[in-house]
Formats: structure tokens, C-alpha cells, sequence
């Protein structure tokens, strides 16, 4: 019998109203029990991470779907904070890209994704990560 799977937090940041419509809704379709934040700019984000006010009692995200175009902040310096963070290294940052051309530049960049995703986001693909973060973290958090 398998392990089962134990919701996890997810940080959802991107700007753009009709993308997190759909991922609320795709969230909803596949059925995942995890506990999802949108947020819809950079420095928002930040405080969100770093736990700052308004944010002060809020959980770590365990994954983070981050869109690079924001407002305020962009999300490479979002990335590089997390990157940079011990408190929030345990993170899965999946980018998400507008194209594959966008994409292959931030390779280029060196933006250290653990995922690139195209929008409009297959949340089926999505869900398939969530499963295998959430199982990631039951295994360590219950072996000795």
C-alpha cells in the first residue's frame, strides 16, 4: 500500500487575473487538498515568503508556481531570494513561461528553476508534481 499523499502549501504568484482563474479552478478539477495563495505582484510575494506584515502567521510555501513578469517586483528577484533564503531552501519553484522562446532564455540566464511550465499551465502536469513533492515530504518528515 502506498504512503498517502499530505496536502502541501502552495504559492501561486502571477499577475495576470485570467491565468490564476484557470489554476483555481484546475486546482479544483483534479482535486488536490492542498492549501493554494495566489498573490499578484513581486514584493508582495517577498513579504509573503519572509513571513513580513501582513504575512507574519503564514505557513512556508512548499511549492511555488512564480511567473517571471510582475509588477513591483520581478519574479527573477523572487527566485534569487528564494534561492538565496536557507529558511525557504526546501521550496520547489516551478517558473512559469509565457513560450518556449521565453523559457530557453531564462536557461540561457541560468534561472535556477526547478521546473519550467508554458502557460496556459497543464494542471494535470501540476498535479502529478504536487503528488510527488507531498510524497517527498511525508517520507522525510516520518522516517527516523
Amino acid at each position: 500500500m502506498s504512503d498517502p499523499v499530505q496536502p502541501i502549501d502552495i504559492l501561486v504568484v502571477d499577475d495576470d487575473l485570467g491565468d490564476v482563474a484557470y489554476a483555481r479552478e484546475s486546482f479544483a478539477e483534479v482535486r488536490l487538498a492542498n492549501r493554494v495563495t495566489v498573490i499578484r505582484d513581486g514584493l508582495s510575494a517577498l513579504a509573503y515568503l519572509r513571513r513580513q506584515p501582513p504575512y507574519a502567521d503564514v505557513p512556508r510555501p512548499d511549492l511555488l508556481l512564480l511567473a517571471m513578469n510582475l509588477p513591483l517586483v520581478d519574479g527573477r528577484t523572487v527566485l534569487e531570494t528564494v534561492r538565496a533564503d536557507p529558511r525557504l531552501a526546501h521550496v520547489t519553484v516551478v517558473v512559469l513561461t509565457a513560450s518556449s522562446i521565453e523559457e530557453q532564455v531564462l536557461r540561457d540566464l541560468g534561472i535556477p528553476a526547478d521546473r519550467y511550465v508554458r502557460k496556459p499551465v497543464d494542471f494535470e502536469q501540476i498535479a502529478a508534481l504536487v503528488r510527488t513533492v507531498a510524497h517527498f515530504y511525508l517520507r522525510v518528515e516520518t522516517r527516523p
